[in-house]
């Protein structure tokens, strides 16, 4: 008992040891973008759930597959009878039993149903195709969640970066304008103007901060983890300007989306399924052909044979052909077939439908990566000339000879245009990722 008492503790020690260890190293890792992505299409449920919901399909394509095999079944039979016998004077006397044993074995397999069986193979083969490009699909749209909610950490993170620059830049001015108060070279209100400022980028710090907690809680969600205040993501380094590429055309991107996008080939591959449907009703007005064949024996008690001989002696091979045709089916076929084509028609339509959707998507991708190369470059000129004029400003307000309303509205003017070359940043990069990923090229920063 104390041995197996020991065994156990040692058990739960080594258990609670890992446990700790991975939990130390989850909140240890620094999450790049492809390991967000990779936790996101291991943990999400819908995607479990789609990848389950395939398996099915999995299972109607074996069991088609085996309709082609003859099925073979066993039988035994033991049966019991009581009976009333005439005499020669016809006296029934009282009752009698009798018994009887019967063995079998019979198969029957479907030689031709008009291709019906070889017809439901390809579609149940083809369900199962467009039921995985179905899986990619979804993890496609579920990557480009985390994509956006990454940048968004990322664009809120140098967001906080930035504002906390400005809290302590504007706190050395405070600085500043308390000594030349108690210097008398200021007036209070100057003063004032300074410490208001700084209360009201010390706001501004503070919302950064939550709109940053809030952006991480939306990508650890899709990462499906516990939210943990050790979160975080890597910086990587990128070069903005190798994003500026006027020359993507959204024709060619549209052609090889159209070869490579998943939801597209679930949709040509739907459209067969539906030919398929038409085959599969047509079938019904062929004839169909069946083999059966069997071995049976049987005993029965009171014919004055053993039972071994009997069993041995009584085998009956049996050996059938049914040809079955179809004369009148009450419209059953006819119906069949025209909704099937209706069917068809749906698939064609959606098929289509889908095509259109992914053109529209990457037209409007396209505009809005152009608009956003034309919005950052704009955004640079601006922030270029609002640095400028701020360098200025602060040079004569170190000097003295610019009060402080004027230089704030300096500085605040840089601080607007910082913020918004920030965004047009972020909203270029996004568009751009947007683009390649149309073309297949992998999401990475």
């Amino acid at each position: 008992m104390k041995k197996n008492r020991m065994i156990k503790l040692s058990l739960i020690l080594m258990v609670s040891l890992l446990s700790i260890s991975t939990r130390a190293q989850n909140k240890d890792t620094v999450w790049t973008l492809p390991l967000c992505i990779d936790q996101a299409m291991q943990k999400n449920i819908s995607i479990q759930e789609k990848a389950l919901s395939n398996e099915t399909n999995k299972v109607y394509t074996e069991q088609a597959r085996a309709d082609l095999f003859p099925s073979v079944n066993a039988s035994i039979s033991q049966n019991f009878q009581w009976s009333k016998h005439a005499d020669a004077n016809d006296n029934f006397g009282p009752y009698t039993n009798s018994n009887g044993t019967s063995f079998g074995i019979n198969s029957k397999v479907t030689l031709y149903n008009g291709f019906k069986t070889q017809n439901t193979i390809k579609q149940s083969e083809l369900s199962y195709k467009a039921g995985g490009y179905d899986v990619e699909a979804l993890k496609e749209s579920i990557s480009l969640e985390v994509l956006s909610a990454y940048l968004q950490v990322l664009y809120s993170e140098e967001l906080v970066r930035n504002s906390q620059k400005q809290v302590e830049s504007t706190s050395e001015q405070l600085t500043l304008s308390e000594e030349r108060l108690k210097l008398g070279s200021v007036a209070k209100s100057d003063y004032l103007q300074v410490k208001s400022e700084l209360a009201n980028e010390n706001l501004t710090l503070a919302n950064a901060t939550n709109q940053l907690q809030l952006n991480q809680l939306t990508l650890m969600q899709l990462m499906e983890i516990p939210i943990t205040s050790k979160f975080s993501i890597e910086q990587p380094k990128f070069d903005i300007s190798k994003d500026l590429d006027t020359g993507l055309d959204a024709d060619s991107i549209y052609e090889t989306a159209l070869s490579i996008k998943p939801q597209i080939k679930s949709a040509e591959m739907n459209q067969q399924i539906s030919e398929l449907d038409i085959s599969i009703a047509k079938a019904g007005y062929q004839p169909s052909l069946t083999m059966s064949a069997g071995l049976n024996t049987s005993y029965q008690s009171g014919l004055g044979m053993a039972y071994n001989n009997q069993l041995q002696n009584q085998i009956v091979p049996t050996l059938s052909l049914t040809l079955s045709i179809p004369i009148y089916e009450n419209r059953q076929i006819r119906s069949s077939i025209a909704l099937a084509k209706i069917g068809t028609a749906n698939a064609t339509l959606n098929e289509t439908n889908i095509k259109n959707q992914l053109r529209k998507s990457i037209e409007q991708a396209d505009v809005d990566y152009n608009s956003a190369i034309t919005q950052y470059q704009a955004s640079i000129e601006k922030f270029n000339s609002a640095q400028e004029s701020y360098d200025v400003a602060q040079e004569k307000y170190k000097q003295g000879i610019l009060n402080s309303v004027d230089f704030l509205i300096q500085k605040t003017n840089l601080i607007t245009a910082e913020s918004a070359l920030l965004q047009s940043k972020y909203n270029l990069l996004f568009s751009k990722k947007i683009l390649d990923f149309y073309t297949g090229v992998p999401l990475t920063l």
